[in-house]
């Protein structure tokens, strides 16, 4: 039996709809997401750790749940909020619906809620903090709880996802030339990622998000991948000084989304938060070196300030929306970022070149101290 759920955003925006997933209450900032599929990508993605994801499709859970496409361990964001939620999907490969997935993971839920309109009022005054709840239905108290949720900016989020201890990634391991040995920080990391550096021949070695430069090159690595996760980057400064002093020392590094925003920072440039953030698969970005345009799979709230960058930095890649960065390079260190997710898991592989190309830069770099 369905149960009555409340959302109440900080603007005092009441929805009410049915409960699904856990029974409870759970807080955050509410976003939306504009991917047709891939909503158990979106569910599994350390990326949303603090936020509430609302699904501008109007039917979720058609095909299930798979045992093939997590993209963590375990879900991080803090609720889901959809228009329908299917509970009897039809595919071969589910495992489960996504209902007993939320419940098995403790991640409440609500549908039956006007989601596009939700949107509109997102895009119109920006994330907001909000509270889901399925046992306090009083609209005023939860509105109190709401304005006391704490800012996504100012907030190091990446320390409650990243792994505790460095490990080994093997999955799709292929050799492909000569073995490249590749150092993950992992700021909140997704399957995908590490799937395609194997992939790509690489030996894939993940450590946590305070690993120092130095603990990082006792491992002698061909190159380092900063990557995705959630949260404001500014205060992950323990990061932001491991990239400098591996920049000193001029190893290959290839930032992710997050990654791309401490590689900005740790190059001297300014972060700063979107009004709603870019989460989807349809992003338009332009390569300004080729004027191609890749459509590409997005998920994060903060941005580099393209204004802020040095003259040494320049910029690779635009957003064709909103004009906002997308991708920087170093004109002399082997560094370079896209805001972007080239694994694109789900979405569409427009971007997938970019992990050959990290490839390219660890070869030549391999090649040039060969010869010294």
């Amino acid at each position: 039996m369905k149960t009555t759920a409340l959302l109440v955003l900080e603007d005092g925006t009441v929805l009410a709809g049915q409960s699904c997933g856990a029974e409870g209450e759970t807080t955050g900032e509410v976003v939306f997401n504009t991917s047709m599929t891939g909503y158990q990508e979106v569910l599994t993605d350390p990326s949303y750790k603090g936020q509430l994801v609302a699904m501008t499709y109007p039917q979720i859970g058609n095909y299930g749940m798979t045992a093939d496409d997590n993209e963590s361990a375990r879900p991080h964001l803090s609720g889901f909020i959809v228009r329908e939620l299917c509970r009897t999907p039809s595919n071969w490969q589910s495992v489960e619906s996504v209902d007993c997935f939320l419940r098995k993971h403790g991640i409440p839920a609500i549908e039956g809620v006007d989601t596009r309109a939700l949107t509109l009022r997102l895009r119109d005054k920006g994330a907001l903090r909000a509270v889901l709840s399925t046992t306090d239905l009083d609209p005023k108290s939860l509105l109190k709880k709401a304005r006391q949720v704490p800012s996504m900016a100012g907030s190091d989020l990446v320390r409650h996802v990243t792994t505790a201890e460095q490990y080994h990634w093997t999955e799709g391991q292929r050799e492909h030339g000569k073995p490249l040995n590749v150092v993950v920080y992992d700021f909140g990391v997704k399957y995908g990622i590490l799937r395609c550096l194997a992939q790509s021949g690489c030996r894939v070695t993940v450590v946590p998000a305070s690993t120092s430069a130095e603990d990082t090159l006792a491992l002698k690595p061909d190159g380092v991948l900063l990557s995705n996760g959630p949260g404001d980057p500014e205060p992950v400064t323990y990061a932001i000084d491991s990239i400098k002093r591996l920049l000193d020392k001029r190893v290959p590094i290839f930032g992710i989304c997050l990654g791309h925003q401490l590689l900005g920072l740790a190059l001297g440039g300014k972060t700063f938060k979107l009004k709603f953030g870019h989460h989807g698969a349809n992003h338009p970005v332009m390569d300004l070196a080729t004027k191609k345009v890749e459509i590409t799979s997005q998920n994060h709230g903060f941005c580099v300030d393209l204004n802020s960058l040095p003259k040494e930095v320049r910029t690779t890649h635009v957003n064709l929306n909103d004009g906002t960065s997308e991708g920087l390079a170093h004109a002399e260190l082997p560094a370079f970022s896209v805001q972007y997710h080239p694994e694109a898991q789900a979405g569409p592989h427009d971007s997938r070149y970019l992990f050959g190309r990290f490839r390219e830069l660890m070869l030549s770099r391999k090649e040039a101290h060969s010869k010294c």
